[in-house]
């Protein structure tokens, strides 16, 4: 009778088991409950359960527990010992049971010269691996007596094998569950970074748009001086900021504007240039971030001559505006609260800032040139002068029409392209979320399968690769938008395989090729391998597809798309990209480069395409390229560039 009652309890338990692994999701609450339903059936006070990680021939102990010895942090990854001298690796690496005695531990410990085993010698020691499906060690699953009373049977170890079984079965659906829910927060970690750097940038290019809009405008400094604190106090923290100009025939610094929580107004509104810390930022051409200590060691050591205003500061950032290594005058920006403290990356927004108002006061700065000048030239010649100054206004509204217009192009064109990678990262990531919640209905449902899973991990890696591709295509857009001129630095550079990553990109442009009549076609060698600019490559060929799509083929036209890649004997890469499409005329193909030309403005052209491409082969990739086009031929463009730009970079 007690025989007939323990199998029910075994069959009680492997049921349990299965039950768990569909309702639980953490590995240790399960392995905690499988415990707790094999001590009802056999002696279990010490049992613990390992678990290895192939890739990285670490193990690590979810759940232990021992009346003797103290248990390992779950979270510690182990690395694991050779055979002979650990049991729990014995029975990792043999994939068999092991069943040990309190004498037959003992010789294995003297064998091993005291190395077996980290733990007290057991009474009775039985361990089985827990294996998949390919006969692999998940890992394995322990029990062992301290008590000569308390020793198992063949019946114990049998059924504990047979428990093992079913343990191993349910551990693999909840590893599963455990890496892809890891990978979930990874990505969500990772996307949640990307939209607080998106806005980030998005705030810095809005403030570099307005201060170049300053420059375009006759603002008196007061003005301008209180226009460029607003635009850098929304990037910063700036209660407390100071500009100050170089004046070169003087030899003087000037400080038209000046906030401070301390004091109304500055020490000086001018001195000659030496003193304070805003002539020694100016002398050494570099910005400077300091708290209290070095700003004094900086006045003790004789560096800053003459400090001005209070040097009882918690933190201090100084810019120099240069131009061409010539310079225009200082921006400060400090903190009296020890709350506030700047960091290393806010003083390179202030010195990228800095540069920008460098650029934009050296631009005011001309422009008062040439007024001076044609104030000169009119009281020379009075006559000419009625004449000359209504050409000169009429020349400068245009330029001034042309730019506004240009830039308001620019933008909108721009905006559309983005449009397009972020579109395709909403529908990736909607899909995503509608095929994650039908397989968790698949799984509490009890019907999930090994292929179903397998179909779903194609899934998230299809739209994760979609979704990497476009956020980077959508960067590179931006940093097209604030740079035309490309000119990558050597941290940009990595290898990568050309064909493959042809198809990425391709790939990414899916939904704007899905519904068209037009086939791509990519001949590339498959072990072609680039030490170049990824991100220039990508935004070729997307500005060569959309062109295509915009100009070459009408919507509902069949068409071909031919990229060809090689590399030719002079060791740089060849490639051609051809369209079956519309073509153009001798006249549209001379202006094809030129920036903001497009002869479909108001449906669906840029004007940029183009010009980003030359600018990108010949500024980044350090190519050339040309293009051949008749009416009704189509159009091919004929690349070629270095396909090592490490060499290039150390040869020049």
């Amino acid at each position: 009778m007690e025989r007939l009652d323990r199998l029910e309890a075994v069959q009680s338990m492997l049921l349990d088991i299965g039950q768990l692994s569909t309702s639980c999701s953490d590995i240790t609450a399960f392995i905690r409950a499988v415990h707790g339903a094999l001590g009802r059936i056999m002696y279990a006070a010490n049992f613990y359960v390992a678990l290895a990680d192939r890739e990285d021939g670490t193990v690590r102990f979810p759940y232990f527990v021992d009346e003797v010895d103290g248990a390992p942090d779950p979270l510690e990854r182990i690395r694991l010992a050779s055979p002979d001298q650990s049991p729990t690796a014995w029975v990792l690496l043999n994939r068999q049971r092991l069943v040990l005695t309190a004498a037959e531990f003992k010789e294995r410990h003297r064998k091993a010269a005291g190395r077996w085993g980290k733990g007290s010698t057991p009474e009775h020691f039985v361990a089985c691996p827990l294996l998949d499906q390919n006969h692999q060690a998940l890992g394995a699953i322990v029990i062992q007596s301290y008590s000569a009373d308390q020793t198992y049977s063949e019946e114990d170890i049998a059924l504990f094998g047979l428990i093992a079984n079913h343990v191993s079965n349910a551990l693999q659906g909840l590893q599963s569950m455990d890496r892809l829910e890891r990978a979930v927060s990874a990505r969500t970690a990772a996307l949640a970074h990307e939209v607080a750097e998106r806005g980030r940038a998005e705030k810095i290019q809005h403030a570099l748009y307005e201060i170049a809009d300053l420059s375009a405008q006759a603002l008196d400094t007061d003005q301008l001086s209180a226009s460029l604190h607003r635009i850098i106090g929304e990037l910063m923290v700036a209660d407390n900021f100071l500009i100050g100009l170089y004046h070169q025939r003087t030899q003087e610094i000037s400080i038209p504007y000046f906030v401070d929580q301390k004091d109304s107004a500055p020490p000086l509104l001018r001195f000659p240039f030496g003193k304070a810390m805003c002539s020694h930022i100016l002398s050494t051409k570099q910005a400077q971030l300091h708290d209290v200590a070095s700003f004094r060691a900086l006045v003790d050591s004789g560096a800053v001559a003459e400090p001005m205003g209070s040097t009882d500061i918690a933190s201090w950032m100084g810019a120099p505006m240069l131009v061409n290594d010539q310079p225009y005058g200082v921006i400060v920006v400090q903190s009296y609260d020890p709350a506030i403290v700047y960091s290393k990356a806010d003083l390179d927004l202030l010195a990228f800032m800095a540069s920008h108002v460098a650029v934009a006061i050296a631009r005011m700065q001309a422009d008062r040139r040439i007024r001076k000048t044609k104030e000169a030239l009119e009281q020379q010649n009075a006559a000419l002068n009625d004449a000359l100054h209504a050409l000169q206004e009429a020349q400068s509204e245009l330029v001034r029409q042309e730019k506004l217009a240009s830039l308001g192009r620019l933008v909108a064109g721009v905006a559309h392209e983005i449009n397009t990678p972020l579109g395709i990262c909403v529908t990736a990531t909607s899909h995503l979320v509608q095929e994650l919640k039908l397989t968790r209905e698949e799984l509490a449902a009890g019907e999930m399968t090994a292929e179903s899973l397998e179909s779903f991990f194609d899934i998230v890696d299809q739209s994760l690769r979609i979704m990497t591709t476009n956020t980077q295509r959508a960067a590179n857009l931006v940093r097209s938008f604030k740079q035309v001129a490309v000119d990558q630095s050597s941290d940009d550079i990595r290898s990568f395989n050309l064909g493959a990553y042809l198809n990425e990109v391709l790939l990414s442009l899916h939904p704007k090729l899905k519904g068209r009549p037009v086939k791509v076609a990519v001949d590339c060698p498959p072990d072609l391998l680039l030490d170049s600019f990824p991100g220039a490559v990508s935004q070729i060929v997307t500005n060569m597809v959309m062109n295509s799509l915009v100009h070459g083929f009408e919507h509902e036209q069949a068409g071909n798309i031919t990229l060809r890649a090689a590399l030719g004997s002079d060791g740089w890469v060849v490639m051609e990209y051809a369209d079956d499409g519309a073509g153009m005329d001798a006249a549209t193909l001379d202006k094809l480069f030129d920036p903001f030309f497009t002869t479909r403005r108001g449906t669906g052209g840029s004007g940029l395409g183009a010009h980003i491409l030359y600018n990108l082969v010949t500024g980044a990739l350090g190519g050339t390229v040309r293009a051949t086009s008749a009416p009704g031929q189509g159009l091919t463009y004929h690349l070629r560039f270095p396909r090592s730009q490490r060499k290039e970079k150390l040869a020049a």
